[in-house]
Order: structure tokens, then sequence, then C-alpha cells
């Protein structure tokens, strides 16, 4: 008789437990993760249409969990890309592009061979810099110096990007390993050629040769993905939100896979869709998958101004972006609508053990939350900094080899949860 009632309650324990092991997918979460990160989809950018590939991926995979609702929101953008010619030497010395340098993303092209002046951080003098720069050594030349410093003095950097004003050809921003690739200000193009480099890459140099193609596309269509769960009422809804994507190409043969920034958050958006196909919510759920947040927010923002539902609907908003990494202590931000709920989050968090601790940061334009905040919808940023993946965003590395899958589970509870306690 004990016996039989050990298995029995062996037996009830796996019955209330496969529901909840079942809940967070991180079998299928990886998938998307590497499908989404893989080079049939080329960074998810613009140049070689990775974007719309996984749109329609993402959208054939929001049908297949399930969806009441599949819809594609298009919208356009003018946008920079480097999918030609990307060759630079430094003495002679061939390096190699997304780990020697990469391009501002409002840089022209630029093909020549050109002399380096290497800027005098420690004896800084404006002056003496744009009279060196007159002389005839110099005329057509890169200038060289560390990014921050130019931040610094902004006055007479700008000076150094703009045609007519000074003789120089363009910029090399310094910038420390693992060097970085931007597509937030690429909606232009400036007058001179800026190329972010290595210290290592540059130090000493006399000349570089460099041979970059660029190609402006102007009202480049794109969509943003949006499935919806219907709940049991509809006077409000929930939405999970995260950006597809990423930065495209540099060069032809560089691409940036983007696994962490942000097929986590893509992948995870998904996996929840398929939970709420499975467990009936009490309010309608949206999940909708952002185009042109590398773009500055592009989707998100076209979105809030062209909304498939009121804003004032949306009971709570949850942004997931760079959730593949390992950092106990999870960063937030969070809308000063939500803020009055946000113990919940923390109460959570404390009673089922997920994180450390909930590290929340000031709200600022990072992600597509912000667009949401500033219009008043109660909303939290989750993204997992810090970890061991975090200084490969923005690189060609961040990829399967470097992507941490330690914070799925944890972040896929906090927000079930918190939906869980808040529609009751």
């Amino acid at each position: 008789m004990k016996a039989f009632r050990k298995l029995s309650l062996v037996a009830v324990a796996a019955l209330v437990l496969v529901p909840c092991m079942q809940a967070q997918d991180l079998p299928r979460f990886k998938k998307m993760v590497r499908q989404l990160s893989s080079a049939r989809y080329q960074g998810r950018g613009y140049a070689r249409d990775g974007v719309r590939k996984s749109g329609k991926f993402i959208a054939r995979e929001f049908e297949k969990s399930g969806a009441d609702e599949v819809t594609l929101q298009p919208f356009t953008l003018d946008i920079n890309t480097f999918c030609g010619a990307m060759e630079m030497w430094a003495d002679g010395r061939k390096l190699s592009p997304g780990f020697d340098f990469s391009m501002r993303e409002y840089s022209p092209g630029v093909h020549g061979e050109f002399p380096v002046y290497h800027v005098d951080t420690l004896n800084f003098d404006a002056e003496k810099m744009f009279a060196d720069l007159a002389r005839p050594e110099y005329a057509n030349c890169l200038v060289s110096c560390e990014f921050w410093f130019t931040y610094r003095h902004k006055e007479a950097f700008s000076k150094l990007q703009k045609a007519g004003a000074c003789t120089n050809a363009g910029l090399l921003y310094e910038w420390t390993s693992p060097i970085k690739f931007y597509k937030a200000y690429g909606e232009k193009v400036v007058d001179k050629p800026i190329i972010w480099v290595t210290p290592e890459a540059i130090a000493g140099v006399k000349s570089v040769k460099v041979n970059v193609d660029n190609e402006f596309l102007k009202g480049y269509q794109t969509e943003n993905v949006i499935a919806k769960v219907n709940g049991r009422r509809h006077d409000g809804c929930y939405v999970f939100t995260a950006h597809y994507d990423h930065l495209g190409n540099l060069g032809r043969k560089v691409y940036y896979p983007g696994a962490n920034d942000n097929a986590s958050g893509t992948a995870a958006i998904i996996t929840l869709a398929k939970y709420y196909v499975e467990h009936q919510p009490e309010y309608d759920m949206y999940f909708i998958a952002f185009s042109g947040e590398d773009a500055n927010l592009r989707g998100s923002t076209w979105f809030v101004e062209h909304p498939v539902v009121p804003l004032d609907r949306i009971r709570y908003l949850f942004n997931l972006d760079m959730i593949g990494d390992n950092n106990p202590v999870q960063y937030c931000e969070v809308s000063e609508a939500g803020m009055s709920r946000f113990e919940v989050f923390e109460a959570i968090n404390r009673e089922q053990g997920l994180f450390e601790a909930l590290n929340r940061g000031e709200l600022a334009a990072n992600s597509d939350h912000y667009p949401f905040a500033v219009r008043g919808v109660p909303c939290i940023f989750l993204e997992n900094q810090e970890g061991d993946a975090f200084p490969y965003y923005h690189t060609p590395a961040d990829d399967m080899k470097t992507i941490c899958f330690d914070s799925y589970i944890p972040v896929f509870k906090l927000v079930t949860e918190f939906i869980r306690r808040d529609s009751h």
C-alpha cells in the first residue's frame, strides 16, 4: 500500500509538472534562434532582403503556433547599406572587415589610397590640428582619433566631416575590439567617409588603401509581423514585442548573425504565442515582431502612429531584446505608467528565485518599448546585459557559439506569472 501511494504521488507530481516543463519550449527557442541567425537571412538586413525573408519566416512560425490572426504591417524607410566591396589595407597589411574595421552607418563609399594624420590627444590643440591638415603632405588624408575623444570635441571634429570645411578625405574613428557596427542613423549619407578601426590596426600607420561600396536604399519596404491570440475577454490586451531586424551585411562576405540581438527576443515571443494558444488567456494577446529597430526604432514608431489596437487598451507591454545571455542580474527599464506594478515583477522574482535581482535602469530610447512608454503605455523592457554574450553584440561574432540560453526560462516565467496575477 505504501509503495502504491508513493507511485501515485510521483504520477500526480509528473502530471502537475509536465505542463510547467512544456511551457518554456527551450528546444524550439534554440531552433528559432539558430534559424534566424543563419546565413540564409544574411543578418536580417536590407541590402539582400534578409529582413523580408526573416519576416515571412516569423509569420509562418506564428501560424504554426496556432495564432488566431497573423498580419503584416508594411512601412518604408530610407537606409544606407554596405553589400559590395569592403576592403582596407594599413601600410600594405590587409585588414579584416567586421573585426579590424567597420563603417559608420551614414558613411559614403570610399576608394583610393590616403595618408593618415594621427591626432595628438595628449596635447590637443584644434588650431594646430587644422594648421597641420593644411600642409601639402596631409592633403586628402584620413584623420585618425579615438572615438570618445572626438565626441568630447564635437565642434572641431564635426568640421572635419563637412565637405569644403577642411581638405581631409574622411575620418578614422578608433574603437577597441570587438569593433561595432550600427544602423541607427543610416537614413542619410554624409559628405565624407567615416571608418571605425581598432587601435591595433591603425597604430603608427602612415597610409591606408580603402575600397568600400555603399548603396543608399530609398523607400525600402519592410513589415512589422503581428500575431494575435484571442482571450476570453476583449476589453484589454497584453502585448509582447521584439525586433527581428538586424545589421545585415558589411561587404560581400561578412554578415551580422544577431543571435542574441535579437533572434533571442524574437524566438521568445514565438514560443510565448504557442504557450498562450495552448493556455487561453483571460485577455487578448498580441505578439509583435518589429522591423526597423536597429534603424532608429522605425517599426515601433510606425506602429504607435498606426496602432492595430488602441494604445489605451494595452494593460501591459513586454519588450524582449537580447535575452540570450547569462547574467544572474536581469536589466530592465520601466515606463512611468508601468511603475505602479513593478513591485509585482520584483515579488515574483523573489518568490521564484528567477534572478539575483532586477536592475532597473533609466528609461531610454534604446529599444522598441520607448515609443510606447512616452505615450503612456505601461511597459517593461527586459535585456540581459553584461553576461558572457554581451561583448559580441553588433559584431559578426554574435552567433550560436557566443549566445547563452540561461535567461530564457526565467524571463518566460517572470512575464507569464505577471500576466496570470495581473489578469485576475
